[in-house]
């Protein structure tokens, strides 16, 4: 499943720290790059490319809810649930989004586009409520800011 490319970007990650198992992360943003999800397979690969047990990898990687384990649309939105975006409104927000993409929590559009999460602390309590669309956050959230980001990632398509 992966290249050759990032097969050998991975098996260069172990010689560049002094524990392997600090290789993972890394390796699997290369993973979540280049495939956009993991799964037994790919763990097997990547254990294997850095000498690492399979379990090993597997126990680092199913902690984050930043690694998805199946395909994910062209946008994957993942709303904040924990303690400070419960408190602000997240709960409200997740059910304004299924109504809008016409989609469940897990689910993916038919086209495609969005694919919908409920994940735990994405670490910017402070401007709760928020979610994370790919790589990008957007806080503060409100059911306008979140039409007006809807909306923009749809003109991109």
């Amino acid at each position: 499943m992966l290249s050759e490319i990032a097969k050998k970007k991975i098996s260069e990650l172990k010689t560049k720290f002094p524990e392997r198992k600090s290789a993972i992360l890394p390796a699997m943003h290369m993973v979540l790059e280049e495939v956009g999800f993991y799964n037994k397979d790919i763990l097997k690969q990547v254990a294997g490319l850095l000498g690492l047990s399979e379990m090993e990898v597997a126990e680092t990687v199913s902690f984050y809810t930043y690694f998805p384990k199946e395909g994910v649309g062209k946008y994957h939105i993942q709303v904040c649930t924990n303690l400070s975006c419960m408190l602000l409104g997240a709960e409200g927000l997740v059910s304004y989004l299924e109504e809008k993409l016409k989609i469940k929590v897990g689910e993916t559009t038919p086209d495609g586009i969005f694919t919908l999460s409920a994940v735990e602390c994405l670490g910017s309590c402070g401007t709760a409520p928020m979610m994370q669309v790919n790589q990008i956050y957007y806080e503060n959230l409100n059911r306008a800011k979140i039409d007006q980001i809807i909306d923009d990632l749809k003109m991109k398509k």
